[in-house]
C-alpha cells in the first residue's frame, strides 16, 4: 500500500469519524491475505469513497467514466480523487468497455488484492435493496475469492440522490463474515451465478436491514437514453 494512498486514507477515515460519526462493526471479519470480494448495498455517491476509507486493506472500485470526465475544476478534483483511492472509471455505455472492467477485476483478484462491487449495478433510489447481477457470482466462481458482504446504512442521508450537497449524517457500515464459493472457471453454469449471486445479496440484507424488491435496479442516465 503507498505511502500517498495510505495518507488519504488516513485522511478521509478521520474526516469520517469525527465529522459524519461513522460506525463500523465486524472489521475482523475480513480477510489479512489473499484475493477478496467485497460486495456492498449502494445508496450514495460516495460508498465508494467511505468503504474505500474505512476498510483495512486497498480496496478497488469502478465508476462511471463520465465522473472523471465532466469539464472543469470538478472533473479534474473527481479524476485526482479516484486515482489516489483506486476507482477505475469505465464507459458503462459501451458493452466492450463494460467487459473490460471486468477483466480489470479479474485481474486484482487474481493478484491476490481485494475488489469492491456493488451487485445491483447502480444506487437504490428508493430505499430497497433489488436484485443482484451475477457479475459478482462470476468473479467468486472465476477466482475462488473471497466474498466479504458489507451493509451501509445511513450513506443516502449523507448526499441525497440527485444533489451536490453533502451532509454530516451519521452512518453505519456493517462487514459480516467471509463467504466461500467453489472455483469453478469458465465450466460455472448459469443457474450456479444466480443462485450463488443470491446467497449474497441475502447476506447484504441482513447487514443492511433493508426491504427487499425482486426486480433489478435502473440508473436514470440507462431510463433516459433508452426513451423511457
Amino acid at each position: 500500500m503507498s505511502l500517498k494512498y495510505k495518507a488519504t486514507q488516513k485522511s478521509i477515515e478521520g474526516l469520517l469519524r469525527t465529522v459524519f460519526r461513522a460506525r463500523v462493526t465486524g472489521l475482523e471479519n475480513f480477510p489479512k491475505e489473499g484475493p477478496v470480494i467485497v460486495a456492498s448495498n449502494h445508496l450514495a455517491f460516495l460508498d465508494s469513497v467511505i468503504i474505500s476509507a474505512l476498510m483495512p486493506r486497498r480496496v478497488a472500485f469502478l465508476a462511471k467514466a463520465e465522473y472523471v470526465n465532466s469539464p472543469g475544476v470538478r472533473g479534474k478534483l473527481m479524476k485526482a480523487l479516484f486515482q489516489v483511492i483506486d476507482i477505475i472509471p469505465v464507459n458503462r455505455s459501451d458493452k466492450k468497455e463494460s467487459m473490460k472492467a471486468l477483466d480489470k477485476a479479474l485481474e486484482r483478484l487474481n493478484d491476490g488484492k481485494v475488489f469492491g462491487i456493488y451487485p445491483e449495478g447502480t444506487r437504490s433510489r428508493d430505499g430497497y435493496l433489488y436484485k443482484g447481477k451475477i457479475g459478482v457470482a462470476w468473479l467468486a466462481h472465476m477466482t475462488g475469492a473471497r466474498v466479504v458482504p458489507v451493509g451501509l446504512i445511513g450513506t443516502d442521508k449523507i448526499q441525497k440522490p440527485g444533489s451536490n450537497m453533502v451532509y454530516p449524517h451519521r452512518f453505519t457500515v456493517r462487514v459480516g463474515e467471509p463467504m466461500t464459493f467453489e472455483k469453478l472457471g469458465p465450466a460455472m453454469s448459469g443457474k450456479q451465478r444466480r443462485e450463488t449471486t443470491d446467497t449474497i445479496m441475502d447476506a447484504i440484507a441482513q447487514l443492511s436491514g433493508q426491504p427487499r424488491k425482486n426486480d433489478y435496479n435502473v440508473s436514470p442516465s440507462a431510463e433516459r437514453d433508452s426513451g423511457a
